[in-house]
């Protein structure tokens, strides 16, 4: 009789989001006559922007003729958008990347989960905690987390950095020594940042120690301050420690097109072996290349045109960030974040649970968040709220806090 991986017999329960959304659906049903507000989930809600639009009718019709039509994408990704990226996202900021060191893909998650696949099965990882999900859940199921602590939450293989209040959500070195590091600047969920003085901290560390930075750098686009660097290539000795990945999620709103790149410098090694050519046999074997409609459309994200209407979008969530930092401010709440991300991480009042929490605003303010403990036990007593939704919707959320408020 065949046998399944037993690893994904380890993970608890169901991914987050599955769960958040089976609560409300829940709650829908019993409650038909309630509007719900939803800003648990980081999708956005504004269309793609005109030059976006453009360029993927002109790919489409390109599609329609035999002289322009294109099959199969290059599984690394056309020339033409892995040179545009190279010049306007690294180049352009002085980093030292070339465009054969950039892997197009459909999306920083899929490229952050799969990445572990071409490490040893016997590394062992380090993540901010709270952290995103599913750096810690895809590499359960290639067992390399040993076994799970329900009570405690947390798995017995894996180093946890604690990023708290009381270090200002800023990781800080393990005292154990990891192989490899999962860093999310700006950080999800808490919507903190590192300076480049603090992110040198990591890349010497990992120099020294031969780990590997396996940096996420999603939410760049709504980095505010000048001190915060938009990559990990912008701090001296990257090249040889670190892997970025990028998104066109948050930045082009392309949450339902898909769309985004890894970046491995040629100078990362383990003893004669480039982790370039590892990541290169891994991507051409499993991936087939993204859309050319799609790598088209990207190209508009580096237009002036583009980069206006875009740099338009960005400021608009990140508005929505502020009337939620100061609509939970108002409401008594302890708020952080929002600033270089479009993540507010709160604490929750009189001591609740980050589920019971969940349970309190989705029933007394119909507003849907998600529970911090879901993104890890210093998590617990947190939650987070996102500045995806539409401004009207926002701003109508807060009130409702506002008023759930008084009277918890």
């Amino acid at each position: 009789m065949f046998q399944v991986n037993e690893n994904y017999l380890k993970l608890p329960g169901s991914y987050l989001f599955s769960t958040i959304a089976k609560k409300v659906n829940a709650y829908e049903k019993a409650n038909p006559d309630k509007r719900i507000i939803r800003l648990g989930i980081g999708d956005v809600t504004q269309p793609l922007v005109p030059a976006i639009i453009r360029a993927m009718h002109e790919a489409v019709d390109e599609m329609g003729n035999a002289e322009s039509f294109r099959g199969y994408a290059p599984d690394l990704g056309y020339g033409f958008l892995r040179e545009k990226i190279a010049q306007k996202d690294y180049r352009a900021r002085g980093c030292d990347i070339s465009a054969d060191e950039i892997f197009i893909s459909d999306g920083a998650k899929s490229d952050c989960g799969n990445i572990q696949e071409i490490f040893s099965q016997d590394c062992r990882i380090a993540v901010c905690d709270p952290v995103y999900p599913v750096y810690v859940d895809s590499n359960v199921m290639a067992g390399r987390c040993g076994d799970y602590d329900k009570v405690r939450g947390l798995w017995s293989n894996v180093i946890y950095m604690p990023c708290t209040a009381e270090n200002d959500f800023v990781p800080e070195l393990p005292r154990e020594t990891p192989d490899l590091i999962y860093l999310c600047v700006p950080n999800n969920p808490t919507g903190t940042a590192l300076t480049r003085q603090q992110l040198k901290v990591w890349v010497d560390y990992a120099n020294k120690t031969g780990a590997v930075i396996l940096y996420d750098a999603a939410y760049e686009a709504y980095i505010a301050q000048e001190e915060v660097p938009h990559s990990i290539f912008e701090i001296q000795g990257a090249r040889t420690c670190a892997i970025e990945f990028r998104s066109f999620s948050k930045n082009a709103g392309f949450t339902g097109v898909r769309l985004g790149f890894t970046v491995i410098p040629k100078d990362l090694k383990s003893g004669d072996v480039a982790v370039h050519g590892l990541w290169a046999r891994r991507h051409g074997t499993k991936f087939n290349g993204a859309p050319y409609i799609v790598q088209k459309a990207a190209m508009a994200v580096y237009s002036d045109e583009g980069k206006a209407q875009l740099k338009g979008q960005v400021a608009y969530y990140m508005k929505n960030a502020k009337v939620i930092y100061e609509g939970l401010k108002k409401a008594g709440y302890q708020v952080y974040g929002g600033v270089n991300a479009p993540y507010i991480w709160l604490k929750t009042p009189d001591g609740m649970s980050s589920w019971d929490f969940f349970d309190w605003l989705l029933e007394h303010a119909n507003v849907v968040g998600t529970p911090g403990s879901g993104f890890g036990p210093s998590g617990e007593g947190y939650f987070r709220l996102t500045a995806f939704g539409t401004y009207e919707n926002t701003a109508e959320a807060m009130e409702r806090i506002r008023e759930s408020r008084e009277g918890f």
